[in-house]
């Protein structure tokens, strides 16, 4: 299989639930998938049902504080660069058919990690490895990498009527 590059960004909702489906289709197919989630330590639905699928390892990195752009602590500096090793390690390792680095683009966004050693990792993945890179606000580089490239546009929003995050739909 040749591995490509896809990116899911936007200010819509559903790019970490796109990447989650591409998972769990491919470990129907019985392809290894690692999950490598950025500033995401909180009580996700899909921590609960990915483990009970053995081709996917998902690893989660952060902490539960959140970040506000400009004002990251540097634990969340080191989060992100652990994050982003264990990501460039699993692909490496020949273990994975797919590697998605979740919330790359928001690391990126928020400055804790550098573009350039991701584009260097883009650019000598293994030609077998899929990588799939979620997370608004994907720089023009990336997006110029990948090989795929969806946005997910806001429309409406349950939010703007007041309707807080639901248990099993937004988290």
């Amino acid at each position: 299989m040749k591995g490509l590059i896809q990116v899911y960004t936007g200010s819509g909702k559903g790019k970490t639930t796109a990447a989650l489906g591409q998972a769990v289709r491919a470990a129907g197919r019985d392809k290894k998938v690692l999950i490598v989630q950025f500033m995401k330590k909180w009580d996700y639905g899909e921590l609960h049902s990915l483990k009970n699928i053995p081709e996917i390892t998902l690893k989660t990195f952060g902490t539960k504080d959140f970040i506000y752009k400009g004002k990251a602590k540097e634990i969340d500096f080191e989060e992100a660069k652990r994050a982003f090793a264990e990501g460039v390690e699993g692909a490496l390792s020949g273990k994975y058919d797919i590697v998605i680095f979740d919330e790359l683009n928001v690391a990126l966004d928020f400055g804790l990690l550098k573009i350039k050693q991701v584009l260097d990792f883009l650019k000598a993945k293994p030609r077998t490895v899929e990588v799939i890179i979620t997370g608004r606000n994907a720089p023009a580089e990336i997006i110029d990498l990948a090989d795929l490239v969806t946005e997910m546009k806001e429309i409406k929003h349950p939010f703007q009527k007041g309707i807080s995050a639901r248990i099993g739909i937004e988290y």
